[in-house]
Parts: structure tokens; sequence; C-alpha cells
């Protein structure tokens, strides 16, 4: 594994190739995994994610005149740069808008410009929030460089706002708050509309464990995709139970009221039913990871919540239900899709002993189908956004 030592010193090498000048420092974000809590975060609900050892890294170093310059080691020839008063919503786009969102979300705190270099190792497009994690990780630094008095809260509104005003992704702060709170060893346990947060023990390894992403090859992105559906049709149900958010919803029995025989009351029954059942789902899996202290029993619920995706919410693909499917058949303890949907990757909880045994299944199943073979890795709980340098 690559030591926080060697990222930085790549990245700084990076940055001066770029820039011809030496960054200020180094900051890396996770990528993260949600082990239970899909689509409730928008929802004013329960989430509980771990993040990634992947990150992206930032060096940052400010300017004196009043320019953005922005390049990524993952889009060699893109160079943006543009003066500050220019940042504007859609300018620049691409890859370049998240960093240049959180710069026009702190512009008065560096009058005089930045220059960002961006290198990482989160896999876009695969629901492990890449994103978040460029996002946050220049957050970090700006906060470091120019806003000591921000706090992590602040830093969570900022890189949300990146992606939901610049970029025009309209996320919740699940993806940012993973990134920027999780710890080592531990799932975060966050409810999202007080903000209120807890670190729950998970030893994936000492109960003889792993947590297996399987990438599908089928990308997507909040920007663009159904996702903004699904965030208006929730709100659409609130709004018509006469609720605050979903978040208030006692339970499924008090969702009568969307059953009115037409079709948008059963589209909307559907997705409302998804968020309900899911935040007892996410409280259910903390309650055992308490209790029990052993994730072996989390499984089922992961794999109920995959069901309420791909049924009820409707965002699973048939690469995802083919992954799912696979591993179960093949021993797994739990599997279900994450993100934020239409693609990306699969978590299988899955025996030490049998993970090559359930990835060739998979992979075999794949090729049957005549998929694209999966990608695979491990998801062990690490630590959120830092320092490097």
């Amino acid at each position: 594994m690559t030591t926080d030592a060697e990222l930085e010193a790549s990245a700084r090498a990076a940055f001066a190739a770029a820039f011809d000048g030496e960054p200020e420092g180094v900051w890396a974000a996770p990528g993260r995994v949600n082990v239970i809590g899909e689509h409730t975060d928008y929802n004013e609900g329960f989430v509980l994610p771990v993040a990634l050892g992947q990150t992206t890294r930032a060096a940052v170093a400010r300017r004196t005149d009043g320019r953005v310059a922005l390049a990524s080691v993952q889009h060699p020839g893109q160079r943006v740069e543009l003066d500050l008063a220019d940042l504007s919503p859609g300018t620049p786009d691409g890859w370049a808008g998240y960093p240049a969102g959180v710069v026009a979300e702190l512009r008065e705190r560096v009058p005089g410009g930045v220059s960002v270099l961006v290198d990482g190792d989160v896999p876009a497009g695969m629901g492990l929030s890449s994103s978040a994690a460029l996002s946050c990780s220049v957050a970090l630094a700006l906060r470091d460089l120019a806003a000591p008095q921000l706090t992590t809260a602040d830093l969570v509104d900022v890189a949300r706002a990146a992606e939901n005003d610049f970029v025009g992704a309209p996320t919740g702060i699940l993806d940012q708050s993973a990134s920027l709170l999780c710890t080592a060893g531990h799932a975060l346990f966050l409810d999202t509309r007080d903000r209120s947060s807890e670190q729950v023990p998970l030893d994936l390894a000492a109960a003889g464990l792993v947590l297996l992403v399987v990438d599908t090859g089928t990308t997507h992105s909040h920007a663009t995709g159904g996702y903004g559906d699904r965030r208006r049709e929730c709100e659409r149900a609130a709004e018509r139970l006469d609720v605050p958010a979903l978040r208030d919803v006692p339970d499924v029995a008090a969702l009568a009221p969307l059953d009115d025989g037409t079709g948008e009351g059963s589209v909307l029954l559907r997705r409302a039913r998804h968020v309900v059942t899911e935040d007892a789902r996410v409280l259910e899996v903390v309650r055992l990871l308490r209790d029990t202290g052993d994730p072996r029993a989390v499984g089922p619920v992961l794999t109920a919540g995959h069901a309420s995706l791909r049924d009820d919410f409707q965002i699973s693909t048939v690469e995802l239900d083919t992954c799912v499917a696979a591993a179960l058949e093949a021993g797994a303890e739990g599997a279900r899709m994450v993100g934020g949907g239409f693609g990306g990757s699969a978590i299988v909880l899955v025996e030490d002993a049998s993970v090559d045994r359930v990835t060739e299944v998979i992979t075999r199943r794949f090729r049957e189908e005549g998929y694209s073979a999966p990608r695979t890795s491990l998801a062990v709980p690490s630590p959120g956004a830092r320092r490097l340098s």
C-alpha cells in the first residue's frame, strides 16, 4: 500500500510540473462506501458510511494575481485557468467544476486566487463519492490556508454547495460528511437532520469478514442522471403527507394517503416506502453492531436494502442485480448496490476465506451474461480527510 508520505511526494512533484513552483501543502480526502442508508440523507434521515483507503489529494498554493489555476493528474492536458471573478455555475465545467465550486464558495478568503493540482485513486462513476473526495480535499486545504475559523460542519456545507449550486448535482450531505468525519476502524452513524454523529466500531478483520466492492463497469452521474428525479419525488411525497421530510413518517402504515389509485401516487408510495424502511435499516444495523459486535449479523439487512432500492426506488441495474444474486448464491452474508444508482458498484459482505470464490462466481456470471468484467477491491474502514504536509 502506498504511504501518505509517498502520496504527498507524488502530488508535490505533479504540482511543480504543472505550475513551476511549490505547493503550500497537500491534503487528502477519501471516497466512501455506505454500509446502509441510501437516499436517506436528503430526506433528513440516517446514514452509516465508512471512508475508503482511496483518496483524492489536493496540492494547493495561494496566488497574488486574482487567478484560479486547476490541473489534474487524471486529466492531463486539461489545465483550466481563469480570473477568480469569472467563476460561476458551469464555468468551468467537467472535473474542474468541483474544485472551482469550492474556490467560488470561499473566494473572499483567497482574493489573490489559488493554484490547485489534484491527483487521486477514488474511481469515478462507481458510487464511491469521487466527486465529494475532490471537493472535500480542496475545501480542507483552503480552510487550513485561509479560513482556520471554519468548522468541519462548515466544510461539509462548502463542499456540498460546490456540488449542488456550482456543478448542479443535487446531493445531500452524506458524501461530504463521510469524507470529512469518518475514522479508521469505524462506521459513521450520522443523523443528517441535526448532524449529530457517532463512531460505531466496525472491525471486519476480527470477525473474519471483508467488505468487497464490485464495480459493475456501468457509470453514473449525479448531475445528469435520475438522482434528481428521485429527490424531487421524495419531496413531492413529503408535501402530500404534510411532513417536513420523509424522515418524519413514523412507519409504512402512515404512507397510506399516497396510495390514491393514480400513477403518481403509486410512484410516490414506492419512493417513500424505500426511505422509511431504509431509515429503519440503518437503525437496525447500528443496533446489531452495538449489541453483538459481529458485523456478520448485518448481512440480511444489507440484502433487504438492495431489494428496496431495486423494487421501490427503482435505481438498480441488471448488472447490479446480477452481482448481488451471484454473491448470495456463492455464500455471501449479504450484498447490495451502493451510491446514487443507475450504475456503479455493489458491496458484498463475505467471509475472508471465501472472497476469492465469491469473486470468481460473480465474474463468471458476468461473463455468461455478456457484461464487461467487473473490478473488485476491498473497503477497509479508513481515516477521513487530513493534511499530508
